[in-house]
């Protein structure tokens, strides 16, 4: 009877879902409007601002760069809200007066006034400031904050960049080895060894040393290109075939380990339903896998085939012959005159006023709310912590770092998943102050081509994408840091 009620709950529920899509494909047609995404090929006749692509040929090259700001203001974000809120959240717990209120002023004023107040606040002061000119300071050629936004020096990608990464590999290699020989001695001896300075210093050397040797690597392309030749030599059927038997070599093996799990020393266990459905979803899965390969979507083992070796191709010119100049360079803010405006020019990291309204906005306010977790997490680890930390005379620093603060985050780290989260979901608040994000570009998209559904598709799989990326993350962290139980 319970097989029976959920097999007809799940047929319902893919009746009623099939039942909504013939609806909406029926009203669709009714009003002659046509669904596809064949817009993501055609040139929208856009141009955009302060994007890697200010005039994108096609639908989908612009739907990338507002992708790209997004990903930008997510990653930026969550990295300077985490440093800001861990400052500030100690800092409230400060025995010192003015350090401790201060921090209390700015949570209480960040936390309390909507986001969105906070952006056009940011945006309003940016649109205030000077024009833009030749002598635009505060520290000119480094510091660049007028009308115009803000330009900072950046770091870009040099010519021998992927020949030195192989330095910094081999380097990461021997460090990490070096750091399990140092950790095994100071665990035998008791004597502190610093075995993780000791990783990053070998790191650091083999960096030194592939800064003026990086090309010696330069025949790594010639690998790469063999490799990208190869996988272009693969035939589109063999791909598919190769790629049903791993899905069903998956399914299988994972039915095989799960029945492994359930076996005792009397033999195999009574399995409940909940077992068998899992095992049933699993071979469903694979089912589903051939039916995509074969059926749904066949050109996907020569997309495959071309996107490997379009990879390895380009994997192959980046370690090409003469590619021998400095692996990093320093770009700095410099000017552009077009016509009678002077503009920021490309030489360092430039934030239009929306862009830079909307990252310090969702920054700072983002880092209030962290301030707040880092805060509890300190009051959470138990008293005794603290005291037995200074009763060895450990200064207040190594306190924090080495006693309070890895406790802390391990009841941290969950809700600082959440507003990880939210953090890369407000920033579809850009549009606002019409700042280049995914939801900015994907409006004027389907305002031009009229293709909204479409659009609104897009959004909701990049977002889900982005928290589910975020979410396994933290998880990950969080089940490292999670107190192992004997």
């Amino acid at each position: 009877m319970k097989w029976f009620a959920q097999v007809v709950t799940l047929v319902l529920v893919v009746a009623a879902l099939w039942f909504l899509a013939v609806q909406a494909g029926d009203n669709l047609e009714a009003k002659s409007i046509k669904t596809g995404f064949d817009f993501l090929e055609i040139d929208p006749g856009i141009n955009l601002n302060g994007t890697i692509d200010d005039e994108p040929d096609t639908g989908g090259r612009a739907l990338y760069a507002g992708m790209v700001n997004t990903i930008r203001l997510a990653a930026g974000g969550i990295l300077l809200a985490t440093i800001i809120g861990i400052s500030v959240g100690v800092a409230r717990l400060s025995n010192n007066w003015i350090v401790s209120k201060t921090s209390s002023v700015f949570i209480e004023y960040e936390r309390n006034i909507p986001l969105l107040v906070h952006i056009i606040i940011f945006f309003a002061v940016l649109s205030g400031l000077e024009n833009f000119n030749a002598g635009v300071g505060p520290i000119n050629s480094w510091l660049h904050v007028s009308n115009k936004g803000v330009s900072i020096p950046r770091i870009h990608v040099g010519d021998g960049f992927y020949q030195w990464m192989v330095f910094i590999l081999i380097g990461a290699i021997i460090g990490s080895l070096v750091r399990t020989r140092r950790q095994a001695q100071q665990d035998a001896t008791g004597t502190t060894t610093y075995p993780t300075a000791s990783m990053l210093g070998v790191i650091a050397l083999f960096g030194a040393i592939g800064w003026f040797l990086h090309p010696v690597f330069g025949w790594v392309g010639g690998i790469f290109d063999a490799m990208g030749d190869g996988i272009d030599s693969v035939p589109a059927d063999l791909v598919q075939v190769l790629l049903t038997v791993l899905a069903v070599g998956v399914a299988a093996n994972w039915i095989r380990r799960f029945l492994t799990s359930r076996r005792t020393p009397a033999g195999l266990a009574k399995l409940t339903d909940d077992d068998y459905f899992r095992m049933i979803f699993a071979g469903v899965g694979a089912v589903f896998a051939g039916v995509f390969i074969w059926i749904l979507w066949p050109g996907g083992s020569s997309w495959l085939v071309n996107s490997g070796s379009d990879l390895f191709n380009v994997l192959g010119d980046k370690f090409g012959d003469g590619r021998d100049g400095a692996p990093l360079g320093l770009g700095r803010p410099d000017l552009e005159q077009r016509g009678n405006f002077p503009n920021p020019g490309p030489g360092g990291l430039n934030f239009s006023q929306g862009f830079a309204a909307v990252f310090f906005g969702i920054v700072l306010y983002t880092a209030a709310f962290i301030a707040e977790i880092v805060r509890a997490g300190i009051l959470a680890v138990p008293k005794g912590q603290t005291e037995a930390a200074q009763a060895i005379g450990l200064r207040r620093s190594t306190m924090l770092r080495r006693v309070i603060l890895p406790q802390a985050f391990r009841v941290s780290l969950p809700p600082l998943g959440n507003q990880y989260l939210n953090l890369t979901k407000n920033t579809s608040l850009a549009i606002a102050v019409g700042a280049s994000d995914l939801v900015q570009v994907g409006q004027t998209v389907y305002n031009q081509t009229g293709k909204s559904l479409e659009v609104f598709a897009i959004w909701m799989g990049f977002y889900l994408a982005c928290s589910l990326t975020i979410s396994v993350v933290v998880n990950f962290f969080n089940v490292r840091l999670a107190i192992v139980e004997r």
